[in-house]
């Protein structure tokens, strides 16, 4: 991040120079007490994978005259190289995060890697001083959701969970009916996710080394070893084949869709959670399932959700050709609304909905998800999707793999934040890292 031009007295053109010449960017918050910025710094931004969502991310933020791009990094020296070409004059690159971090000159990062890396990186951000905007899903695993929230409150730092989907006008509308009361008490909401990969799935990869100026070993981290893969490797589609590096599509597209249920409804977090499914259809070179049916119980109301691999029928959301199709239905005691990203309609019960007027509106429209973590990163004041919200969703889903994973119920005490009376859960609710990396225990 760049420091205001006006409280060091050097000119835009000299300030330029100095940052082409030496990436030591006084950071803006430095210039603030505890972080604050002056509306009139540049926010010194880097970012930690850019494939994919990263690269959009990145884009959503750079085209700010508020913001420097100051750093890349991505362990495959082509998408490095690639994203660098476009922030050459302000950025320096990096295959190691822990060398980004370190600088001095980076108030926020956004963190786009692959999942398996999201708690560690998330972590080893907010405790080197920076703000992230952390990619979905923000964890994999129960114990990993909390110290991330944990890591990020004791020290101060500003998060967003990259669930962008939060900031369009529809799901603000929808919140808006579910909150009127006019459809009345809602006891249960059905959400889901469907496609049809066919019986191949992503297909198969043969055996390879790992492409030129790739370093595989730091790809997989903390995640298991594992010879290169390139479908594995080539995108978040193809990631989600693949159980310990993803979990699944569960986590893949959950964190969007149980979002809406959860913030309209104001819901905590579940005190019970089943899931069963499997991999039944799918034979490629993947593991994760292709079919998963979760159940959250919380008091005095159920959600659930679907989700399939090998059939992408989706009830009012279409049929017929194979797609990628996804929904939520609130079921209430006057009527159904049901939604996806873009459009929702409601289905009255018979005369039981007595005024079908759409309320007022009344949250106001987003700047855009990443606009708001920018803004947040000056104001100090918490997004809409910070981990202290979204929290809440993503325990939501690690639960519901950690019962997949056990084959029974996990119960859960939201007051407690622990898990109760199974000490099978408890310990694979920890992930056991790849040495040399380790879980940071010391934020649980």
């Amino acid at each position: 991040m760049q420091t205001s031009f006006h409280s060091t007295g050097l000119s835009r053109r000299r300030m330029l120079q100095t940052a082409i010449a030496a990436p030591a960017i006084v950071p803006a918050a430095a210039l603030g007490r505890e972080g604050r910025l002056p509306p009139s710094d540049r926010i010194n931004l880097g970012i930690i994978g850019v494939n994919g969502m990263g690269r959009s991310n990145l884009a959503n933020c750079a085209k700010h005259p508020d913001v420097v791009v100051t750093a890349v990094c991505d362990v495959s020296r082509e998408r490095r190289e690639k994203a660098l070409e476009l922030h050459k004059n302000t950025a320096k690159g990096h295959n190691d995060y822990r060398e980004l971090l370190a600088r001095k000159d980076i108030d926020g990062v956004i963190i786009a890697s692959p999942p398996h890396w999201h708690a560690l990186m998330a972590i080893d951000a907010v405790k080197a001083g920076k703000d992230i905007y952390l990619q979905k899903p923000m964890t994999l695993y129960p114990d990993e959701t909390l110290a991330v929230r944990k890591a990020v409150n004791r020290h101060k730092r500003i998060s967003q969970i990259g669930t962008q989907i939060h900031a369009g006008s529809n799901y603000r509308r929808v919140v808006e009916w579910i909150r009127s009361g006019k459809l009345g008490p809602v006891s249960v909401v059905r959400t889901f996710n469907v496609m049809n990969q066919g019986p191949s799935g992503i297909g198969q990869a043969p055996e390879q080394d790992p492409p030129a100026g790739l370093d595989w070993d730091m790809w997989l981290g903390p995640g298991p070893e594992k010879p290169f893969n390139s479908l594995l490797f080539a995108d978040s589609y193809h990631h989600c084949s693949f159980w310990d590096y993803t979990r699944g599509w569960t986590p893949g597209m959950a964190p969007h869709i149980i979002d809406l249920p959860i913030w309209a409804l104001d819901l905590g977090v579940p005190e019970v959670t089943n899931c069963t499914g499997g991999r039944f259809v799918i034979r490629d070179c993947g593991d994760a399932p292709d079919t998963q049916e979760a159940a959250w119980h919380y008091p005095n109301f159920t959600m659930t959700w679907m989700m399939n691999c090998a059939n992408s029928f989706a009830f009012d959301f279409g049929r017929g050709k194979p797609a990628r199709r996804l929904g939520i239905y609130f079921h209430a005691l006057n009527g159904t609304l049901f939604a996806d990203y873009g459009k929702h309609e409601i289905v009255p019960e018979g005369d039981l909905l007595k005024d079908s007027t759409p309320p007022p509106e009344s949250i106001p429209p987003s700047q855009g998800h990443e606009r708001e973590w920018l803004d947040s990163i000056k104001s100090r004041k918490e997004p809409s999707c910070s981990v202290n919200y979204h929290y809440k969703v993503d325990l939501a889903i690690t639960l519901a793999n950690l019962s997949y994973q056990l084959g029974r119920s996990v119960r859960f005490d939201p007051k407690a934040e622990k898990i109760v009376g199974d000490k099978q859960a408890v310990k694979l609710a920890r992930p056991v890292y790849r040495r040399p990396w380790k879980f940071p225990a010391e934020y649980l």
